[in-house]
């Protein structure tokens, strides 16, 4: 894994779930612990999230949560509004059984873009960013190899 100079910027996305669907205070990128964090951005309406996306986050988790990685899943609202909802969060996170954090991040009035695209410079969903335990980002793209990072971070 390459990586880069990049520091990841703060989370400003301001309305979360924590892992039993409650709504919690925005989440930093500290409250997700002191090494690497995996970040996965999504929308409900998303086919790509649900056929790779969500698999690949669901692998990841398995393999890395109980190794000090921290996660969280932000829904990107670039479009689709109407479908792409706060309490969507709640259906994707029991869906795929993911005991993390979940956000939900509209564009601010007057914007195009969601706050966390805009800061993370993602394209699109599914999107998966790894940032490093010293805050770099390493990792910023549409399709990650599970195993491959597996294997990376279980060396570091």
């Amino acid at each position: 894994m390459r990586v880069t100079e990049q520091r990841a910027p703060e989370l400003r996305v301001k309305k979360w779930i924590g892992e039993d669907g409650g709504s919690i205070a925005p989440l930093k990128l500290s409250d997700l612990g002191i090494g690497p964090r995996i970040l996965f951005a999504f929308q409900h309406w998303c086919h790509g999230c649900h056929l790779h996306g969500f698999p690949t986050l669901r692998k990841l988790h398995g393999a890395l949560s109980s190794k000090g990685v921290g996660f969280a899943v932000i829904q990107t609202v670039f479009e689709g509004a109407h479908e792409n909802t706060f309490g969507k969060l709640r259906v994707n996170q029991l869906k795929y059984e993911l005991p993390v954090a979940f956000g939900h991040d509209e564009p601010p009035a007057g914007a195009t873009l969601p706050i966390f695209m805009e800061d993370y410079r993602t394209r699109g969903t599914p999107w998966f960013t790894v940032i490093d335990a010293g805050g770099r980002i390493v990792f910023s793209d549409f399709h990650l190899d599970a195993d491959q990072l597996v294997k990376e971070l279980e060396l570091a």
